[in-house]
Formats: structure tokens, C-alpha cells, sequence
């Protein structure tokens, strides 16, 4: 009888590590949304505050490529659970409730807000799609779920920038998308736009680790024919 039993993807430490980044990142975010460190008082189409958003991104994407440990752990995520919890992108319903308030304009608040909403309502559905189809994953459906998300945040971004007031034509009102450069709105793009962005690219990248093992099977069955 084998006793061997496998250690668990989310081990104690691996909880306690993450829940210290996140408390980092979160602290990190507080302390540049109230001190107004990455305001964009230039009002410049490249926002200052959009590098809190990459920077978690480059790190994981840079830890991804240098440690195989960091890798296979990466790789040995749910799907299913990582999809799911896109479905939390309904609070983006945020940005339409304060455009009608006057604090963001139009031009950010309808493809942020209305993006969000529909991406995390998609999650539900790719999410039965997955529990009624094991091979669901592998689709091109899935594969396009994952890479919307990411196209409605760099959407996002984009309309904040032009919203910024560089270009006052677009906000003929004068509302700019400023309020999203210090607390708390900042939360969005300096602490929830970086986790909603490795959720996506982690199953990206499992998804395409899956599909390198499904083909390697059938080179070798070629290379011996």
C-alpha cells in the first residue's frame, strides 16, 4: 500500500506568503493613493499610477521565467478556481455608478465599468461550460474568455489616459479620470487590475502547458513512424 501522500498545491506557507504580498501590495496602494505619490498633475495620456499596475505583473511574470519551482507550482493551479474568481470583475459596476455622480467621466467609467461587469458575468458561464466539458479548457473558447479580460483592462487604461485631460475635447464636462490616481479608487489599478491580471495569465500559461503535453505524444508517435 502506498502511503505517499502529495504535498498540497496551497500549503501553510504558501498561504501565509501570499497573504503577505497581498497585505504589501495593499499597504503599498494605501500609502500612494493617500499621499497622491503617482497623481498625474500633467495631465499626461501615459498615467503614472499604471505602473503600480505592471510592476506585480513583471515580477510575476519575471519569477515565472527564472525559478522552475515558482513555475511548476504556477502551473499546478485550478483552472477552474482561477476562472471563477474573474467573476469578482462585477464590482467594475463601481465606475457607472460614479459616472452618474459626476466623479468619472463617460468615456472611462462605460468601457471600464460595462468590460468589468461583462467579464465577470462570462466567468459564471465558462465556469459551467468547464464543469459540463472536461476538455472545455483546451477550446478556443477558453483560451478567448481569458485573453477578453486582459483586452478590458488595457482598454481600461487606455480610455483613463485619454480621459486624463490631455485632450479636453473628450470630456467636454471637465470630469477626468483623476480620482482614479488616489485613494480609494486607486485600489483598482494599483492593488485588484495586477491579481485580476495574473489570475488570466496563469491560466494562459497553463493552458498552453497543457497543450505542449497533449503534442508531445504525437511527435514522437510521428518521429518513430
Amino acid at each position: 500500500m502506498n502511503t505517499h501522500q502529495k504535498t498540497p498545491v496551497w500549503g501553510g506557507a504558501h498561504k501565509a506568503g501570499l497573504a503577505g504580498l497581498l497585505l504589501v501590495q495593499f499597504a503599498a496602494a494605501y500609502v500612494i493613493g493617500t499621499g497622491h505619490l503617482l497623481t498625474n498633475d500633467q495631465q499626461s495620456l501615459m498615467l503614472p499610477i499604471a505602473v503600480t499596475a505592471f510592476i506585480p505583473v513583471a515580477l510575476f511574470l519575471a519569477a515565472y521565467a527564472s525559478s522552475a519551482r515558482f513555475r511548476r507550482f504556477v502551473l499546478a493551479q485550478d483552472m477552474r478556481t482561477l476562472t471563477m474568481m474573474q467573476h469578482w470583475r462585477v464590482i467594475g459596476f463601481a465606475f457607472l455608478a460614479l459616472y452618474a455622480f459626476g466623479a468619472l467621466p463617460g468615456l472611462f467609467a462605460w468601457p471600464a465599468g460595462l468590460g468589468d461587469v461583462a467579464i465577470g458575468l462570462a466567468a459564471v458561464v465558462i465556469v459551467a461550460r468547464m464543469d459540463g466539458d472536461p476538455d472545455y479548457a483546451r477550446s478556443p473558447g477558453f483560451k478567448r474568455f481569458h485573453l477578453l479580460g486582459l483586452l478590458d483592462f488595457a482598454v481600461a487604461i487606455l480610455t483613463a489616459g485619454l480621459s486624463a485631460g490631455a485632450f479636453p475635447g473628450l470630456i467636454p464636462n471637465g470630469v477626468t479620470s483623476a480620482p482614479m490616481d488616489v485613494w480609494p479608487l486607486n485600489v483598482f489599478p494599483s492593488f485588484l487590475v495586477p491579481a485580476f491580471i495574473i489570475l488570466h495569465l496563469t491560466v494562459l500559461l497553463k493552458v498552453r502547458d497543457l497543450r505542449r503535453a497533449a503534442d508531445e505524444p504525437a511527435e514522437g508517435a510521428l518521429r518513430a513512424a
